[in-house]
């Protein structure tokens, strides 16, 4: 039986002309299934851990007001750091533009809604109830590989996790980091798409 040689496994950056949507699309979806999946067994065997507790909506108000509110800070800074700052620090390899460049509304909303529910789930719901805000953030900043060769970008999602992560304390339902999320993201992808079509209309 040949043995799998792990020296060869090599991680470079992704060169976005290799890819095309279908492939980027089906990554996308694949990984937010299994991210889900690692979330939901996590969250199984934490036994003393109230799966159902964490998508209380008691105080709906509260938890769409927090969520909101930390969604725009996120938002207005990212505006600050795109009017400051060059554009190669924030540069992901042209992912994010590929990813939405091009879509239509309806599915910037619904890969907005999936990466929000599926990260959250993981990621707030299932290792910070073992790890706390700090170290689930540093994990979270990490798998954002495409982002680790700038220090402020992954300095940002590090921050944007822990302000998840401490939206989530407050409220005490899942909810809340979930709209943040998505917010955050919805919002980013209608700017990227139709930022394009100005561009392309100049």
């Amino acid at each position: 039986m040949k043995k799998f040689d792990f020296k060869n496994i090599r991680f470079g950056k992704v060169d976005v002309n290799e890819l095309n949507d279908r492939t980027l699309l089906l990554n996308l979806y694949i990984t937010q299934l299994l991210t889900l999946i690692i979330g939901i067994i996590i969250l199984f065997f934490q036994s003393n851990h109230k799966i159902l507790s964490m998508f209380t909506i008691h105080g709906g108000w509260k938890i769409l007001i927090w969520g909101s509110l930390f969604a725009l800070l996120v938002l207005g800074i990212d505006v600050l750091i795109s009017r400051w700052v060059p554009k190669e620090v924030s540069d992901d390899g042209g992912i994010n533009q590929m990813l939405f460049g091009n879509r239509p509304v309806w599915h910037i909303a619904l890969i907005s809604l999936i990466v929000a529910i599926c990260e959250e789930v993981l990621f707030r719901g299932a290792i910070q109830h073992a790890w706390g805000p700090y170290w689930t953030s540093i994990l979270f900043a990490a798998i954002h590989i495409r982002y680790l060769q700038h220090w402020l970008m992954t300095g940002m999602v590090f921050s944007i996790s822990y302000g998840l992560g401490w939206i989530y304390i407050q409220t005490g339902s899942l909810w809340t980091p979930i709209i943040a999320h998505f917010i955050i993201d919805f919002v980013m992808g209608c700017i990227l798409r139709y930022s394009k079509e100005e561009e392309q209309g100049t």
